[in-house]
């Protein structure tokens, strides 16, 4: 089994602590040197310019769903020139009336050298790479692929 360490820091800063006022502004360190500055988000008197947790959430589906595409096509000896998902993430309310990241939209557009694969081959392509990550594995979020 493997470990994933990220570190979240928030301060105060002297700033006010209020509900209506205090910052939502902080940052997330990763293992490997990456920081990357996050916030809530902007319904939520988060930082708009900076990432907030449901976008990452989104972002982590898709980026995983991408990597276990990538290496079911390679095991197929399909070559692949780019991938971009445009995935888009939908809040609900749970049976307990919590909110949650009720869905989640893929859309991901594949472009292959030469001849792209059927369909099906394609259909295979993205149920394979559904059924093994890790991410979609790990949530209740229904995840479509369109």
């Amino acid at each position: 089994m493997s470990s994933h360490k990220a570190t979240v820091t928030w301060e105060r800063n002297g700033a006010d602590f209020s509900l209506a006022s205090y910052s939502r502004d902080h940052r997330w360190d990763f293992e490997g040197g990456e920081s990357l500055g996050a916030s809530a988000a902007p319904g939520y008197k988060g930082n708009p310019e900076l990432v907030d947790p449901e976008q990452a959430f989104v972002a982590s589906l898709s980026s995983c769903h991408m990597l276990t595409f990538l290496y079911l096509a390679a095991a197929k000896k399909l070559v692949i020139n780019r991938y971009v998902d445009e995935s888009e993430g939908f809040l609900g309310k749970n049976e307990q009336g919590k909110m949650f990241v009720e869905r989640v939209v893929m859309r991901p557009r594949v472009e292959f050298e030469g001849d792209a694969p059927d369909q099906a081959t394609l259909d295979q392509l993205h149920h394979g790479a559904h059924a093994n990550c890790f991410i979609a594995n790990s949530v209740t979020t229904r995840i479509d692929i369109e």
